[in-house]
């Protein structure tokens, strides 16, 4: 079959080919698509674990980044538009999420709800992915977004844009084996003197976190921090998060302290959980909640 379009860097928000997943869509019927993903044998950031499981952040990227292809190319929004990520939230639905099983051709389909118009333009919607390889279910994801016109953006953040391309000082990093990383470019966490925790830290030269200018945290380092919180708080620092939900409160201001917090949690569908906050401001309100599992589902 012959697709409805293919992906492009302005579509999914990535310039570099080697951090841009999807391929390609297909249209199914109104509000569902099949879309060809290729997922990396190996990544730089998103790389294949020690035991050769893959990441299974990659399943929150490539949501991302399906989620505006389609928003642009099938519901017109246009390019220099603003997207808010609402909610975000995956699950590893096999233990054998492995590169072998899940790197390459990956099918996705993809069902969006609650869309939401008004004067003809898009302003939300929610979405939901089944990851597939050959028939076999690797992962589902879902989330809920917000559009905003480039000229509302503007005047909401009018302020908050002149951080964009300004230099930030960069913190000295935890311990690398704390965060489950290989590359000091990529931790993004750093001690809270005098308090619990950690602190945010950003290195705007990692170009698969800071894939372009921006007056915010992008998301992608909000998602980060959680997973590396949550390692950095389990004994023996070794977590891999089968599924993890994460709610975008407010927007991460870039040149404001950001407080990571995480503690340990049961809950009566995943049992043993880590959760995870993000605090900025005076009065230290939650820019990000989130939820971690490490167990991934029988397979089926």
């Amino acid at each position: 079959m012959i697709p409805d379009g293919r992906a492009t860097p302005e579509l999914c928000h990535r310039p570099y080919a080697e951090d841009r997943f999807p391929v390609d869509w297909l249209r199914l019927a109104e509000g569902c698509f099949l879309v060809t993903v290729n997922w990396p044998a190996a990544h730089r950031f998103f790389a294949p674990l020690p035991d050769g499981r893959q990441d299974p952040l990659l399943v929150a990227e490539t949501t991302r980044q399906v989620t505006m292809m389609l928003a642009h190319a099938e519901f017109g929004v246009p390019v220099g538009d603003q997207f808010v990520m609402k909610e975000l939230g995956h699950r590893v639905e096999t233990p054998d999420f492995t590169v072998a099983g899940a790197s390459g051709a990956i099918e996705v389909v993809v069902e969006c709800s609650d869309v939401q118009l008004r004067a003809g333009r898009l302003i939300g919607m929610r979405v939901d992915l089944r990851f597939q390889r050959l028939g076999r279910l690797l992962a589902t994801s879902m989330g809920i977004l917000g559009c905003v016109s480039a000229r509302v953006y503007r005047r909401l953040r009018s302020e908050r844009m002149a951080a964009i391309g300004r230099p930030l000082p960069l913190l000295p990093a935890v311990a690398l084996y704390e965060t489950g990383r290989d590359d000091r470019r990529d931790v993004v966490l750093a001690q809270a003197k005098h308090r619990p925790g950690w602190r945010l830290r950003l290195d705007t030269g990692n170009l698969t976190l800071f894939a372009r200018p921006n007056d915010h945290v992008p998301g992608m380092v909000l998602l980060e921090a959680a997973r590396q919180a949550a390692t950095a708080l389990t004994p023996g620092h070794v977590f891999h998060p089968a599924s993890m939900r994460i709610l975008f409160h407010k927007y991460c201001e870039l040149a404001e302290p950001c407080w990571i917090l995480a503690r340990h949690d049961v809950c009566a569908e995943q049992g043993a959980v880590v959760r995870v906050q993000g605090l900025q401001g005076q009065r230290e309100e939650p820019v990000f909640t989130a939820t971690l599992g490490g167990a991934a589902r029988t397979s089926r």
